[in-house]
């Protein structure tokens, strides 16, 4: 199935998109986590092209989507969240299904809170909304939420040099040599244009914001029970498992896969994943909204 690289200008800011499927199939949006963009939904798309109407944004900063200045455009996930409902609304999305990555995970708990109508199931893999399953890697991050001087902020530009950024693609993976260099290199390319580096420490700091919403987002989820698939990469060097057996707790009927690789299971894992998508949506979503039509 043929994947259309789209843009449009929604809430002041070029977004660019990728978009594959027909748009009379359930809809699907993909939201990436850092450093990435939607190509990390590149091979993903391709496989449920079929079933689904796929939709992966770059958010602002990200991927092909313009970057513009942090003086005059506040990188913040609130923001982040503004930008992908301007998308959403623009592409007269009315119900979708949520799959969220790292940083889609805030970004899209944002935006289903707003409207917890429109959302049909979630699929989470490797994004928290719990404070288990933070690893140590978070120790630094917590430094600049509580003091932002460029003393704190020094040992975080690791993870935008092109050691860091390899790192969190292959570190945890059973087999390094699966996980296509495509993957960083696009990423140190966007992480090289201007203002970029700032672009993320704003979004760095902003973090700190996320940990603030975990019991909202946990009464969302409780209060709403959407049908929900997580999916978690168990030696994820950012995420813990701990992070997604969480969900139980406020989702008790959730399913629970815990795959042998790290932080981007897509990678090494993209064809047990997208089955397992299938899979859920046909027992847990088609045959819910069935039962109770």
């Amino acid at each position: 199935m043929t994947v259309q690289h789209r843009s449009a200008t929604v809430a002041g800011v070029t977004v660019a998109y990728r978009e594959a499927g027909s748009p009379g199939l359930p809809a699907l949006l993909l939201l990436h986590g850092f450093p990435a963009s939607s190509f990390m939904y590149r091979n993903l798309m391709t496989a449920l092209a079929d079933r689904f109407h796929l939709v992966a944004p770059d958010y602002p900063g990200f991927g092909n989507s313009e970057a513009p200045d942090p003086d005059r455009w506040a990188y913040t996930f609130d923001h982040l969240a503004d930008t992908v409902e301007a998308l959403v609304d623009h592409l007269d999305l009315a119900r979708y299904g949520l799959v969220m990555h790292d940083y889609g995970a805030p970004v899209g708990l944002r935006l289903a809170l707003r409207r917890p109508e429109a959302v049909d199931f979630l699929v989470i893999q490797n994004g928290n909304a719990y404070e288990e399953g933070l690893t140590g890697v978070w120790d630094g991050l917590r430094l600049l939420w509580d003091d932002r001087t460029p003393e704190t902020e020094a040992p975080l530009h690791a993870f935008l040099e092109p050691d860091g950024v390899r790192w969190i693609y292959t570190e945890g993976t059973p087999d390094p040599h699966r996980i296509s260099p495509d993957n960083w290199n696009l990423d140190l390319a966007v992480l090289a244009r201007p203002n970029a580096r700032r672009i993320n420490l704003e979004l760095f700091h902003d973090y700190r914001t996320n940990p603030e919403q975990y019991p909202v987002w946990q009464e969302y989820l409780r209060r709403h029970r959407p049908p929900t698939l997580i999916l978690w990469g168990e030696h994820d060097p950012i995420f813990t498992p701990e992070g997604g057996r969480a969900y139980l707790r406020d989702l008790p009927e959730a399913e629970l896969h815990v795959l042998d690789t790290g932080h981007f299971a897509l990678e090494d894992h993209g064809d047990e994943i997208a089955g397992l998508i299938r899979s859920f949506h046909t027992t847990r979503v088609s045959r819910t909204a069935d039962t109770t039509a």
